[in-house]
């Protein structure tokens, strides 16, 4: 049944999904935009820090003052988690402890979670899901969030009988932003910082997205959902507007960039000299298949399909990602149809922490968009080989051996408290999945 039927159905008996939402900044509040328009769909608790600037967001969004009186504002995600009143937990917090200690909890009493914090699932998605199921209940990536879109389009083109050859998203790309700071992060945005927190957008958050962090992180989640390969030195970005997919990504020995057939990749609104791209997939998602027999291929020209020259490679993709304003698929998927818009099956990407300058002994780490290091993307394989240290756990801890400008920094390199949650469930995770 198609989940909006389903959702007039649940209004008529008064019935509505509940949802709890665990951090009321951007992306949920854009969620929370969408609550007062969709049937059959209650935002029942809201747990945020702070719970009088959870109810000001919501006001902000739309919501009168009945709907903000019905809700229960909460500055305790533990207290969302274990409440009657919840069908399925939104973790929205973008903290990555954070979010492996709320899957946790959502597993043991029984709750759906979307996971918009793909920061914790890159750090151990595939242990938090394996628990999830044991419990009967749906771990699921975030539609709306360009991962998800992007497993929607590998499983449409694996279910239809291709072979997927790259899948990904499109973002803006320099090789100087690995460079970039939260002090110098609105300058390529275009903004101010005044306006840059009028619209509740934060410096480092939004720095993670120019830094190649926020990408690395989201290729390692489709590759660990969809079991797709990694390049070996990390993200490639190479420049390629929506109607050159096919050709540019292909696989070396067919003519294209990619080191693999089967890999993931993000493309570049920008050509290196920072000329424009034509018709770029800066804010969408892709998927590039293989025709698996020439009866296909002759398909792909017969009904116009953007190809490369030999016909044998096409792309579908999709221009844009609405963020929380979607996320209400993953939530009616997970409460309504019991299954997740992609959820991590193996272990094949990680992010590993790179310095973003000189790092001298006695210094701290400051995580994901700071000021010291960046995400990249590697192989999981080679990560553990390396013993390099996640980009989720590179906060907070203490620089022991100076490192130079570049370098993947390891666990050898630091020192911090590895007894918490996260370090162990991370360990956990890679003896189980490694």
């Amino acid at each position: 049944m198609y989940l909006y039927s389903s959702l007039k159905q649940r209004e008529a008996v008064g019935k509505p999904v509940r949802v709890g939402l665990i951090g009321a900044g951007k992306f949920g509040s854009m969620f929370l935009s969408q609550a007062p328009t969709t049937p059959g769909l209650a935002v029942t608790v809201i747990a945020d820090l702070n719970p009088t600037q959870a109810r000001a967001r919501c006001r902000e969004v739309g919501w009168d003052e009945a709907r903000v009186a019905a809700t229960n504002f909460v500055d305790d995600a533990e207290v969302l988690i274990k409440s009657d009143n919840v069908d399925v937990v939104v973790e929205a917090t973008g903290h990555p402890a954070a979010g492996i200690k709320h899957a946790l909890l959502c597993a043991e009493f029984g709750k759906h979670v979307v996971m918009v914090n793909v920061e914790a699932d890159v750090l151990a998605g595939p242990y938090l899901a394996k628990q999830a199921k044991q419990a009967g209940v749906v771990y699921s990536m975030a539609y709306g969030d360009q991962p998800a879109l992007t497993m929607e389009m590998v499983d449409w083109a694996r279910s239809c009988g291709f072979r997927v050859v790259a899948a990904g998203k499109g973002t803006k790309y320099l090789p100087t932003y690995h460079a970039s700071t939260p002090d110098t992060v609105w300058s390529y945005y275009g903004l101010s910082a005044e306006q840059a927190a009028a619209a509740g957008m934060r410096s480092q958050m939004f720095n993670s997205f120019l830094d190649g962090t926020k990408s690395s992180i989201e290729m390692a989640a489709i590759a660990n959902a969809a079991d797709l390969r990694v390049p070996t030195d990390g993200l490639a970005f190479p420049a390629c507007g929506a109607e050159d997919l096919a050709h540019v990504l292909r696989p070396k020995s067919a003519g294209g960039q990619l080191e693999f057939s089967g890999q993931v990749e993000v493309v570049s609104s920008l050509e290196r000299d920072g000329r424009p791209v034509a018709r770029d997939l800066r804010w969408g998602v892709y998927c590039v298949f293989e025709a698996p027999n020439d009866y296909s291929a002759a398909c792909f020209a017969q009904y116009g399909m953007n190809t490369d020259a030999s016909g044998r490679y096409s792309a579908m993709f999709k221009p844009f990602h609405l963020i929380g304003l979607e996320l209400n698929i993953s939530i009616l998927s997970a409460a309504l149809r019991n299954q997740p818009t992609g959820s991590p099956i193996c272990f094949n990407g990680d992010v590993v922490a790179v310095a973003k300058r000189d790092i001298e002994i006695g210094e701290t780490l400051d995580g994901e968009g700071g000021y010291t290091v960046w995400g990249k993307l590697m192989p999981a394989s080679a990560s553990m080989a390396a013993n390099a240290l996640p980009i989720g756990l590179a906060s907070n801890v203490t620089v022991t051996q100076s490192v130079k400008l570049g370098q993947v920094i390891t666990r050898n390199d630091i020192s911090g408290d590895i007894s918490t949650q996260a370090w162990l469930v991370r360990s956990d995770m890679v003896k189980q999945f490694g």
